[in-house]
């Protein structure tokens, strides 16, 4: 088994070609059963990808939502609050409501909260993931050494130092003491058991997980890696984050 790969010209297509085949999946799912149910990823490498697949003329009343994961303890009103950035990229912007969007909340009580979802997408098969990799190899956030065996759907998990690093490059953060050091975030097993898993992963400082993504052997100190094993991934790609390829 491969993940395939494309490789555009520049992230702005790399994220417009991701939205498009997501789309596509997206119809092809409501045809086949009259609805579709997805779930989407935040993070600067999602940028172009909503941009574009807000934009496509779907029947998003017939699409339920799931969000992949959240900090723990961090207000909804906060910056880097994941709730925030899909309401305002993702949420808002789409021209009906979809028919559910359950999202994250780890402000209270972040193990009930598991519980919850949990109970919420074992009822709702996913056809379609969209999501990235960590500059670390995570897969949500799934921190090296990952947990490939849970079974639960979503798990409370501590992030690592690359991982509250890239959160303050990314800019969501004024320093890395504010970077919470847990989140609520979607498991391994669970991700792979969307029927088809769509990747955004642009610019230079996700080039070496990409290649350790797709070249070094199957490991939980690479958590995408794993993929290799999953039937329906197709990573896209830009020149940068392409560039250490063979």
């Amino acid at each position: 088994m491969s993940i395939r790969t494309v490789i555009s010209s520049n992230k702005k297509i790399s994220g417009a070609s991701a939205a498009r085949h997501g789309a596509v999946l997206i119809r092809e799912a409501i045809a086949e059963r009259g609805r579709a149910n997805i779930i989407v990823a935040t993070g600067a490498s999602q940028f172009e990808m909503l941009q574009t697949l807000v934009g496509e003329e779907l029947p998003w009343n017939r699409v339920t939502v799931f969000h992949l994961d959240e900090y723990v303890g961090l207000p909804i009103t906060h910056p880097a609050s994941f709730r925030q950035y899909l309401w305002e990229r993702f949420h808002r912007l789409l021209p009906n409501p979809p028919n559910q969007f359950h999202y994250i909340n780890g402000e209270s009580d972040p193990e009930a909260e598991c519980d919850r979802l949990a109970a919420l997408i074992t009822g709702h098969p996913i056809d379609v993931c969209f999501a990235g990799i960590g500059e670390n190899g995570h897969l949500a956030f799934n921190d090296p050494p990952a947990d490939f065996q849970t079974s639960r759907p979503y798990l409370v998990v501590n992030l690592d130092e690359a991982c509250r690093r890239q959160q303050l490059g990314e800019g969501w953060f004024s320093s890395l003491d504010a970077v919470p050091r847990q989140a609520i975030s979607m498991s391994i097993r669970q991700i792979l058991k969307s029927r088809s898993i769509i990747l955004t992963v642009p610019d230079l400082r996700k080039a070496e997980a990409v290649r350790n993504t797709l070249e070094r052997p199957i490991s939980p100190d690479v958590p995408a890696s794993i993929l290799q094993t999953h039937v329906g991934t197709t990573l896209y790609l830009d020149p940068p984050s392409a560039s250490l390829l063979k």
